[in-house]
């Protein structure tokens, strides 16, 4: 299938590694010029690898929570190409996981939101007149199913993934010239998600389902494309049906 995305340009944030790094992966598959930004230096690599293998890609070092970055990546992008078309908002940190409210200091639960939120917030604000001008703009932000499920131990994130969602709801209707959603997925095996639930060698025999980056980066595509127009402000959970099902799992209800 065609997606419409040949010769468009796309920005990724949080492209050089997990969930980015596969959307940046899946959008030049389709065609798409990406800018790859990220704070961290392997970013380049992944530019490096990707025009080695026949796509254009470039890489701009940043932190999404500074705006002065964030401008200068948007105005950069605008510089090089002329335009943008679509941009990821991939970047996140989970923070402090495995403690309560009451475990964690202000400091812990700033970053969170400063990332998740902040930088967010940041990256939509720069961006929108940009993605307003084009004739298929489109904004996805990584969410999560924490922003409707509450796990143990996870407040500052859950709160910071809730805050995105709504923060895509209210773009939507505040800039009806392009638009606006934000996947939520469940457990994605990342290198995030393995440093926090310790699981170095992987999900393999996890006792929950786990999604792969690459099945994210596909629902991030449809969203970034045209063939989604009808989708705006939207929200999809991507967990395999998991918040679905009860808490307290399957109930005896007797023989018959």
């Amino acid at each position: 299938m065609n997606l419409g995305l040949n010769d468009r340009v796309a920005l990724i944030t949080g492209g050089a590694s997990g969930i980015g790094r596969a959307v940046t992966e899946a959008l030049t598959r389709e065609g798409a010029r990406v800018v790859i930004v990220d704070r961290d230096a392997a970013g380049q690599q992944v530019a490096d690898e990707l025009r080695a293998a026949g796509h254009e890609a470039v890489f701009v070092r940043a932190d999404i929570t500074d705006e002065t970055d964030v401008a200068s990546v948007v105005r950069y992008t605008l510089e090089t190409y002329g335009s943008l078309d679509t941009v990821c908002g991939c970047a996140g940190i989970s923070g402090p996981v495995g403690r309560r409210v009451d475990e964690i200091d202000a400091a812990d639960w700033d970053q969170v939101q400063s990332v998740n939120v902040r930088g967010n917030f940041l990256l939509a604000n720069h961006t929108v007149a940009a993605l307003s001008a084009s004739d298929i703009g489109t904004l996805v932000f990584v969410a999560s199913d924490s922003a409707f499920i509450a796990f143990e131990g996870m407040t500052p994130y859950s709160v910071s993934k809730a805050a995105l969602v709504m923060l895509a709801r209210s773009l939507s209707v505040d800039h009806p010239r392009m638009r606006v959603n934000a996947v939520c997925p469940g457990i994605v095996d990342t290198p995030m998600s393995r440093a926090d639930l310790d699981a170095a060698e992987g999900f393999d025999i996890a006792s929950f389902p786990v999604v792969s980056a690459d099945q994210i980066a596909r629902h991030v595509l449809f969203l970034a494309s045209p063939i989604s127009e009808p989708a705006n402000g939207t929200s999809p959970i991507v967990d395999f049906g998991m918040h679905c099902r009860a808490a307290i799992g399957t109930l005896d209800f007797g023989s018959s």
